[in-house]
């Protein structure tokens, strides 16, 4: 396992969410009628989610598990390898949903979905930033 990559994504996942709180209105409505929040927010929170599936499959090579299928996969294989808790990959996958509507346009990004996992959700990502550095050692 390559401790300094770990770290490395780490920061990079905790400088998003820093972007994220920081440029996150007050409101749904407020990010629903400004464009550049919702660039930033949309970015940085797509760029977290990617991080996080990265460092995930980082540490289940290291192990070497079978890679997972699909990048939510990636998170129950941490659970299951006891890096994470089930409880908080199933709430990683939800972030991978949010990802894919956001990077493929599935569908119309909706503005009250984006602020609240900008607002109410960010705690996710720490969570699992500070169960990966544990399971790294950093």
């Amino acid at each position: 396992m390559d401790r300094d990559l770990i770290a490395q994504k780490l920061e990079s996942l905790r400088r998003c969410v820093e972007r994220v709180r920081q440029r996150s209105p007050v409101t749904a409505e407020a990010l629903a009628n400004d464009p550049d929040a919702q660039d930033i927010l949309t970015l940085n929170l797509t760029r977290a989610v990617q991080l996080c599936v990265d460092i995930g499959a980082h540490l289940i090579a290291a192990q070497d598990k079978p890679a997972p299928d699909t990048m939510g996969q990636t998170f129950d294989t941490l659970s299951d390898m006891g890096t994470i808790s089930a409880d908080l990959a199933a709430r990683m996958k939800k972030s991978v949903g949010f990802r894919n509507i956001a990077v493929h346009n599935y569908e119309a990004i909706d503005w009250t979905i984006t602020h609240a996992v900008a607002t109410r959700h960010l705690d996710d990502f720490a969570a699992f930033a500070t169960a990966i550095a544990k399971a790294a050692g950093i």
